[in-house]
């Protein structure tokens, strides 16, 4: 029997989790079909329900569903219970466990794309939504020792600070607004756009959330979105002479874990990026 699995997400035009994963799914024979399913908010509980289907897999799961999520699986992993999001869901025998694969696919992105250690540094989040949430999570566990999270609703900012904080620990929260941001940006030495600002097809295309005149020229600015692979993010970092590096290897590296969180099996990692298009790559 097939098996099947899937991303949900909406609007899920631009995601390329279909085309990597089935090309790794094929690369080791395994018998599964990878599929993009568009739900809705409205729909997405009932959606959810339907993994529990013997021929399923599991999903992962995007914008704007990560933190909903939570609540329709029957257990969560320490760490996505702790993160307050989840990406990844794996059906066991009709029992769903959801997983946080962000997390650790942004930090070995971070490290592979750019050779970036965090231990000992200070971060600048950029958004306080589900992917920002395994971004400051990842962080902190990797040691950075300041971190500043910015949000346009500076309320949901406030929240995930408190939420993440612990002993040694406690990040400061402001608004996406320039003259607080001018209080940190230039002396942070990352800076990570965890907003869907700058991606294709939304509503701020041409907008960084971010002027380049705050950023420093010996900061690394990582910006979560990979669709344009240059986003105006990082074209407005790379005018700040910042290192710079677009969402994809994040992308992967999360898509790797849950593949065998489902599968059992490592992903054939270099096989699932010659899947992208090179149209679709930052170089």
């Amino acid at each position: 029997m097939t098996k099947r699995l899937g991303i949900f997400g909406y609007p899920l035009h631009y995601s390329l989790s279909p085309l990597f994963q089935q090309a790794a799914l094929d690369a080791l024979g395994i018998d599964a079909k990878f599929e993009g399913w568009p739900t809705k908010t409205e729909d997405f509980a009932q959606a959810v329900q339907g993994l529990r289907a013997d021929d399923c897999l599991g999903c992962c799961i995007t914008q704007p569903h990560k933190e909903a999520a939570l609540q329709l699986v029957d257990e969560l992993d320490p760490a996505a219970e702790a993160i307050g999001a989840i990406n990844t869901i794996v059906n066991r025998d009709g029992r769903l466990k959801g997983y946080n694969t962000d997390a650790p696919g942004f930090i070995r992105g971070l490290r592979e794309s750019v050779g970036f250690e965090p231990e000992g540094r200070s971060a600048l989040i950029l958004g306080a939504g589900g992917a920002a949430r395994g971004i400051v999570y990842a962080l902190r566990e990797a040691g950075v020792s300041r971190m500043t999270i910015a949000n346009r609703t500076e309320e949901r900012a406030h929240t995930l600070a408190r939420d993440m904080s612990r002993a040694r620990f406690r990040p400061d929260a402001i608004s996406l607004n320039v003259d607080q941001l001018a209080n940190f940006a230039p002396y942070a030495d990352l800076i990570v756009n965890a907003t869907s600002m700058g991606m294709r097809g939304g509503s701020a295309d041409e907008e960084s959330p971010l002027p380049p005149e705050l950023i420093s020229g010996n900061a690394v600015c990582y910006d979560a979105v990979y669709v344009p692979p240059v986003t105006p993010f990082l074209e407005a970092s790379e005018n700040a002479g910042a290192q710079v590096a677009g969402g994809l290897s994040m992308l992967i590296y999360q898509g790797a874990e849950g593949f065998k969180l489902w599968t059992g099996q490592d992903a054939p990692v270099n096989v699932m990026f010659n899947a992208i298009p090179p149209t679709m790559r930052e170089d």
